[in-house]
């Protein structure tokens, strides 16, 4: 589980990411970031009902991509807010190839350390 220090929780932040962040976009998801003045690194996981009507798929996709920023949190840098949005067809994605994804979105923004240990 993503720790608490590391969830986007409140309306105010997810609208701020929402209006501020610069966009990255992969074939079924889409990463919004915007710097913070934290010291931890937190994001936001959005799964509308356009990706499926089921509760229980919403809530797989989002468990799978609360783990797959979990493990990857040594290496992002501090000082960034994140929201990662679900889009049709990624409820038919592997977890290898949501962490693929995730990957190729992390990179394009430039969101890991330099010095990074994979």
């Amino acid at each position: 589980m993503l720790p608490a220090e590391n969830r986007l929780k409140k309306r105010k932040d997810f609208e701020y990411v929402f209006k501020r962040g610069k966009g990255f976009e992969e074939e079924v998801l889409i990463l919004k970031i915007v710097d913070n003045n934290l010291e931890n690194p937190r994001f936001g996981f959005v799964v509308s009902q356009k990706v499926s009507k089921k509760a229980v798929v919403r809530n797989k996709i989002k468990r799978r991509l609360r783990e797959i920023v979990r493990k990857r949190l040594p290496s992002i840098k501090k000082k960034v807010d994140g929201v990662l949005i679900a889009r049709p067809g990624i409820e038919r994605k592997t977890f290898v190839e949501l962490e693929k994804i995730v990957e190729n979105l992390f990179n394009e923004a430039k969101l890991f350390n330099e010095k990074r240990s994979s």
